[in-house]
């Protein structure tokens, strides 16, 4: 049985989780963390990781970037795997979960869905076939309360398509502040934010005379959630390491 502490547990996302493990026999939560301490799901919640005495064996953070620092030193302090799912991380903030990952395994993934996970392997692929003929674009869309932009899953996928492609790629979010043609080594990322979209990605290569389109929808936030449990239940026990979804789905 898998021990979880789940930080944001109030939220929607730690809502779907708390809701996915409750339907499992091979996981509990023990412990919750949020700026609302209401226990509304059976388990003690606290306002600081620091506080929780529950033994567990892995932590879930589906919060906000601002928790980042308490998580990593509970995760390491006290040899506790921690999968983090939050996006909208800094540079600064990724090279703490590097550090990090140095004492405690870390698990870090700016999606947990394992849809877009092949979507990213379809347009690394896409990107090797196509190389410098066709140009990149990424559109992005979610619900009008996420507060980072692009969205993390976005830029994995350019990260992905950037890597295989034979120049050197330059992501361009803003065009209408300057006038000019599109330069070659572009990659646009472009954000939709609006009603309850929970999220949406697109990966256009357009060519001469043909465009090939990559796309995933996500229909509920279950998909992430039930990504971020396996992600749990395979980090128990990992040594110290900076681990992603590739790890979790080679090991099915």
């Amino acid at each position: 049985m898998t021990k979880i502490i789940l930080c944001g547990c109030n939220g929607k996302m730690g809502a779907a989780i708390t809701g996915i493990v409750g339907e499992r026999s091979d996981c509990e939560i023990v412990a919750g963390v949020d700026i609302n301490t209401v226990s509304m799901n059976g388990y003690q919640v606290y306002s600081n990781i620091a506080d929780i005495t529950e033994t567990a064996d892995v932590i879930v953070d589906f919060s906000n970037p601002g928790a980042l620092d308490s998580i990593l030193e509970i995760a390491v302090d006290r040899n506790i795997p921690a999968v983090l799912c939050t996006t909208g991380y800094s540079e600064g903030q990724i090279s703490q979960i590097k550090n990090a990952s140095e004492k405690v395994a870390i698990f870090h993934s700016g999606n947990m869905s394992l849809g877009i996970n092949l979507l990213i392997a379809l347009s690394r692929r896409a990107a090797q076939v196509l190389g410098d003929s066709f140009d990149v674009e990424i559109v992005e869309k979610h619900h009008n309360r996420k507060l980072d932009a692009p969205s993390g899953t976005a830029l994995m996928i350019a990260n992905a398509i950037s890597e295989e492609l034979p120049y050197d790629s330059r992501y361009e979010y803003d065009r209408h502040s300057v006038r000019r043609k599109r330069e070659k080594n572009e990659i646009g990322i472009h954000s939709v934010r609006g009603g309850t979209i929970v999220g949406e990605h697109e990966v256009i290569f357009a060519g001469h005379d043909e465009i090939v389109t990559i796309s995933h929808s996500a229909q509920s936030r279950g998909v992430f959630a039930a990504g971020s449990i396996n992600a749990a239940i395979y980090m128990c026990g990992k040594p110290a390491g900076l681990y992603d979804m590739n790890d979790v789905i080679s090991a099915s």
